[in-house]
């Protein structure tokens, strides 16, 4: 499977992304995001150009077993679309510093801006839990996989990059 990771430069080396150098809450929680959609990596890197008004880019791309998701050996939390779960989950990551989770890796799909207008609602007690569900079911939602623990990051193979221009 292919992975891409968008960010400022290329990442030959991943390592976990932890509280202190991120300025902003995650889905998933702190680590190493990916996913594989090449698209939504490019709109992660315009997201960090916007946010550290800089040019440039790098889409950073990696290899891993088809069957990660299932190994036995990692402790692995699967969202297969956007349901209460998911959502509860994301939202506990989003509102709460001090949360933590032991997975090595989550898979999911990723909340992207139309998304975080809903979850701001679901949030802010404007909308319900089956509302909010019902309106992300709307959205063509990506995926993000994070790799969490040191032990996860071990199954990625750097294979190359794309700048981004």
């Amino acid at each position: 499977m292919k992975l891409y990771h968008g960010g400022m430069i290329a990442v030959e080396k991943p390592v976990l992304i932890t509280p202190t150098s991120i300025d902003h809450t995650t889905d998933f929680g702190n680590g190493f995001y990916t996913t594989t959609d090449l698209k939504q990596a490019k709109r992660w890197v315009q997201i960090r150009r916007e946010r550290y008004q800089t040019g440039g880019g790098v889409v950073s791309i990696f290899e891993t077993d088809d069957n990660l998701l299932y190994d036995k050996e990692l402790n692995c939390l699967v969202f297969k679309e956007a349901n209460k779960n998911w959502l509860e989950f994301i939202m506990q990551n989003r509102s709460d510093k001090n949360y933590s989770h032991d997975y090595d890796i989550v898979f999911g799909p990723v909340a992207n801006d139309r998304v975080y207008a809903s979850l701001t609602l679901f949030e802010n007690d404007f909308l319900d839990v089956a509302e909010t569900i019902r309106r992300l079911k709307t959205y063509k939602l990506t995926n993000q996989i994070l790799f969490h623990t040191e032990k996860s990051l071990q199954n990625l193979i750097y294979i190359g990059n794309e700048e981004i221009t």
